[in-house]
């Protein structure tokens, strides 16, 4: 097993069509608006841009990021990752009456040096820093658009 890659899924439920939640995803520059723990996004270029992301854990992750896929007939957006994390992540979304099933898939090897220094011993801590990152996205987001 490699210790620094990491495989994660979660879904998201939120009372809102598929376009309404897409138009919010597809605006990365956006999400440190809804999203507590994505700290700063910088666009470069209509496809490329950089992030830094930290949860509970007092260490910054830094990445660029590129638009691999953007379908909103699919209701697919995938970009590549590279920087602190180097992989991809994907939101594929579908309605479910007039509510979003929101799948969100991200497949990565950890870069960033003291992560991987602290692979095997911090890999719980890891998993479980992502898994609040991801609740407190969900939960921002859900209130995003209740208020828009």
């Amino acid at each position: 097993m490699d210790w620094c890659r990491y495989r994660f899924r979660s879904v998201w439920r939120l009372a809102a069509p598929p376009d309404r939640v897409y138009a919010v995803l597809e605006r990365a520059e956006d999400y440190p608006r809804w999203w507590p723990q994505v700290r700063e996004v910088t666009p470069v270029d209509e496809a490329t841009g950089t992030a830094r992301f930290r949860s509970v854990l007092p260490y910054d992750l830094v990445v660029t990021v590129v638009a691999l896929r953007h379908d909103p007939g699919a209701g697919v957006l995938e970009v590549g990752l590279s920087g602190d994390l180097d992989g991809w992540a994907r939101w594929t979304l579908t309605g479910e009456g007039t509510s979003t099933r929101a799948v969100y898939e991200q497949e990565v090897e950890v870069r960033a040096r003291l992560m991987r220094a602290f692979s095997v011993p911090g890999r719980p801590v890891f998993r479980a820093n992502h898994a609040l990152m991801m609740r407190g996205g969900r939960r921002g987001l859900a209130a995003h658009l209740q208020a828009v």
